[in-house]
């Protein structure tokens, strides 16, 4: 995604500012600068228009989706305060799972922002579901069910769950069946290829800023901690060992002092 130096440039700044930025909102911003720039300075052949894709159903239904989508990601926090609370687990998760680019990693601090800060979810046990999501395999997104399992309602924690899932894939499914419909004409077009590859280099910044914050700064504690980690990298990337194998190494490295 970042193949030559101007889209580097892109991710680089782009993490650079989300670091810098105080609130996760900053993503979208982030994101519409990189395609800006995407738009002025990438001029490299792009491939994204050589795909053909058949849609069997109309534009029509396509921008009615696509409105769904906004009338949603509207409504939700205009009705909350007068509806139950299972209302305010849909709207949060929702908004979360419409702002997010660049896939799972990336919708963290927009999780934290929702779920931690107001007190719902602890970052301890936050963190800790993020860890179990690794282990084994399926999107990122799953991880909305255990959050919402754990946010404290008057109905049963599979309500949280199914609600918190539910309302994170749906703005995502709104918005891929809102505009394939579009996407073929569009993606032909060189200014939109252009504005995509900045928009993709801009991800990856995206996903270097999730990296440090929440989750080096929430993990990483101390110079073991540090070495455990670059061990895993090691074991990982270099030796190919199996995430499972490598996560029990870790967990069993971490957990050696205490017990013994």
């Amino acid at each position: 995604m970042c193949p030559d130096t101007t889209r580097r440039t892109i991710a680089a700044l782009t993490a650079a500012l989300l670091l810098l930025a105080d609130t996760a909102w900053f993503q979208i911003v982030a994101v519409a600068v990189g395609g800006v720039a995407g738009l002025l300075l990438c001029r490299e052949p792009s491939s994204t228009g050589k795909a053909s894709i058949r849609v069997f159903y109309s534009k029509r239904l396509g921008g009615t989706l696509l409105g769904l989508f906004f009338f949603i990601l509207i409504a939700l926090p205009l009705a909350q305060p007068f509806l139950p609370e299972l209302f305010a687990i849909a709207e949060s998760f929702y908004r979360a799972g419409a702002l997010v680019f660049g896939g799972g990693h990336v919708v963290l601090p927009l999780l934290e922002e929702s779920i931690v800060q107001p007190g719902w979810v602890s970052e301890e046990d936050f963190l800790a579901g993020y860890g179990a999501a690794q282990m084994i395999p399926g999107p990122m997104f799953a991880f909305s069910a255990y959050l919402g399992a754990l946010i404290p309602t008057e109905t049963s924690p599979w309500w949280g769950a199914i609600v918190a899932f539910s309302f994170m894939f749906l703005p995502g499914f709104l918005l891929i069946a809102g505009i394939l419909p579009l996407w073929q004409g569009l993606s032909q077009l060189t200014m939109a290829n252009h504005a995509i590859a900045g928009i993709n280099a801009a991800v990856v910044g995206l996903l270097g800023a999730a990296l440090y914050d929440p989750i080096f700064i929430a993990a990483i504690y101390s110079g073991t901690d540090l070495a455990i980690s670059i061990t895993g990298l090691v074991m990982l990337r270099l030796w190919h060992l199996s995430p499972l194998i490598v996560i029990a190494g870790c967990l069993a490295t971490t957990l050696f002092p205490v017990l013994f």
